[in-house]
This record gives structure tokens, sequence and C-alpha cells, in this order.
């Protein structure tokens, strides 16, 4: 078989596990967005198959697919544009991930600090499927032969291991097949922490609302949350290197660059100096201008369920024009008659 030429094209997923914070728009879906309108084919999926590595409700499952697909819409990404899809409707992201279970080795998987992080010293209960959730995602990518994926800091190391499956299965089969996809890792809040210690990442498992931006949230939360934010006691310094030990003013102002789509240094023009008492404002107000009218969309959108549900099926139809040759060519290196 011929070696490959490859389009510039871009990968990327969340998981539908309900809940969309200002974490997953500033680190990912933001970023689609802008690489929407750029050089390369975009492709965004709603992982669900990834999700039930751990136990779900099917009916909360199949809502928080839906959800997340009009929180990527709400936030500009246009199915005429980018190909929008949940990933249990593309078979051919399981059938590449076998073919790569058998390309991979234990010791990679071992190493995967998300896998030991979320087994913890329960391994022997864990699922086969959290195990192998890496293969899946290396799948996920290379079934598209996605030259990019944007990633948060807490992907990296998967994103690397999807290369070194490409690398051994192209040195294996003796072929240049699958690209060594690289990560696209950039802007001023790629990890978004939490308002209530920025020490840890915004999460939507924390037990506290006050902790995180929800998408769903309307002006006023949003505002009562950036007022309520933790801070210190000192002012902003003048320059952002005077932020090192100051966790929680560090994530706002990150948050406040990211908003306004700046690089921190830039934003001190600003910010430099200011109080809490000033620079809070300042914040809730770019935060409630640029936040909610996404999730009055979201709020509108999800009141015709099968209108996102159309959006999903016609997503998935392209998708599989473009993985169904990939995985055909994969099969037939690999040595599968028919």
């Amino acid at each position: 078989m011929a070696d490959t030429k490859f389009v510039p094209r871009v990968f990327s997923g969340i998981q539908p596990s309900g809940g969309l914070t200002l974490g997953n728009y500033l680190g990912a879906i933001k970023r689609f967005v802008e690489m929407q309108e750029g050089e390369f084919e975009t492709i965004f999926c709603m992982v669900d198959q990834h999700a039930i590595t751990v136990r779900q409700d099917p009916a909360v499952l199949a809502d928080a697919t839906r959800e997340l697909c009009a929180g990527f819409m709400a936030a500009g990404l246009d199915p005429e544009k980018s190909i929008l899809f949940n990933q249990s409707r593309v078979p051919e992201h399981a059938q590449l991930a076998w073919v790569f279970n058998c390309v991979a080795r234990m010791g990679w998987l071992n190493r995967m600090t998300q896998w030991k992080d979320k087994a913890g010293k329960n391994q022997e209960n864990a699922s086969v499927g959290l195990f192998a959730y890496p293969c899946l995602m290396a799948a996920d990518i290379l079934v598209y032969h996605a030259t990019h994926v944007p990633v948060g800091m807490d992907q990296k190391q998967h994103l690397e291991l999807t290369r070194d499956i490409a690398a051994k299965f192209n040195h294996d089969y003796g072929v240049d097949f699958f690209p060594l996809t690289e990560p696209v890792i950039g802007g001023a809040a790629t990890r978004v922490m939490s308002l209530r210690d920025g020490s840890q990442k915004m999460s939507k498992s924390d037990p506290s609302d006050m902790s995180r931006i929800n998408m769903t949230d309307d002006a006023d939360a949003i505002a009562k949350k950036i007022r309520k934010a933790k801070t210190d006691a000192d002012a902003l310094p003048s320059e952002f290197a005077g932020l090192e030990n100051r966790p929680e003013a560090r994530n706002l102002v990150c948050v406040y660059a990211a908003l306004a789509d700046m690089n921190v240094d830039d934003a001190f023009a600003d910010i430099g100096g200011r109080g809490f008492g000033e620079f809070k404002p300042m914040l809730a107000e770019l935060a409630v201008e640029k936040l909610a009218p996404i999730s009055a969309e979201m709020s509108r959108l999800m009141r015709d369920p099968s209108a996102i549900d159309a959006i999903l099926a016609a997503g998935a139809g392209r998708a599989r024009d473009i993985a169904g040759p990939i995985l055909r060519d994969a099969h037939e290196i690999v040595g599968f008659a028919g």
C-alpha cells in the first residue's frame, strides 16, 4: 500500500459526563471554535464510549450527550463547518481500538497517570475499559488521520501514547500509514482552577457549586461566583511573574486574559496594580458578556432534543465517510481478508 499523504485535520473530544464548566470552555471548546476558522478540517466528538469506563445512568448519559452538543454549538461550533457527532454512532472507533489493543503494550498502559489516579488501589475492580481507555483515544484520533489535537496538559500523556501506537504500527507493518499527531497546547487558561481553591482543577464533581462557573449559569450566578471567588489580601502585581505563589489570584488573571482574548502579559496593561475590589467587577462584567449568551443559547437548543439528535446523526454520517476508508486500509495492512 502506498504511503499516505495526510490532510491537515483536527480531532478532539469531550466526555459527556454532564455539567460543562468554564474550564471545559476555556481549556477546550473556545479553542475548538478558533481552529474551526483556520486551515484545518475540524472534527469534534462527544466521546460517550469513554464515559462508560465508569458507571453511567443511561438516561443521564443520553441527555448529557445532547447538552454537550448544545454547548459546542452555543459556543460557536457550526455543524456545517465542523463535524459534530457522538462516538458511539461511528463503530470504526471501536474497531480500530481493537487493533491498537494488540499494538500497545501493557507496560505503556500501566504507566498512564490517569489510570493510576482513577483506579487507585482498587485496580482489581476497575473496568478493562478504564485500563484500555488510551487505545480507544488513539483510535478516535487516528481513524481520521488527524494531524493535530488540541489538548489540556492532563491529556498530553495520552496523546504521547497515541504517537507511540502510531509509530509502532507503522514500524511493525513497514508503512507510513498513521500520522504522528501533534498536540496543540496553548492559551492563557488551558487549566482553569477552582474558584474556592486555586490548587485544585475546576471540576463538575466538586460538591460546592461555588467552586465553578457552569456553562448553564445565568448572568446573576456568574457575577455572584466571581465576586465570591477566593483571593488574597494583596493587590495585583505589575506583571504576571508576581503571581507565582498566589494560586487563586493567578487563576482569576488567567481567566480574565482568556476571556479577553489576550495573553497574560498584555492583560496586565489593564489590570496590573488593581485591588480585587476593582478587578473582580471587571472580571465579572467580562465573564457575563462572554458566557451569558452561551448559556442562553444552550437553553434554547436543549428545548429541541430531536434537532440535536439530527445534527449528531448527520455528523456521524460525515465522520464515517472519512473513517470508513481509513479503517479498511488499516485492516488490509494488518492482513484481515475480505
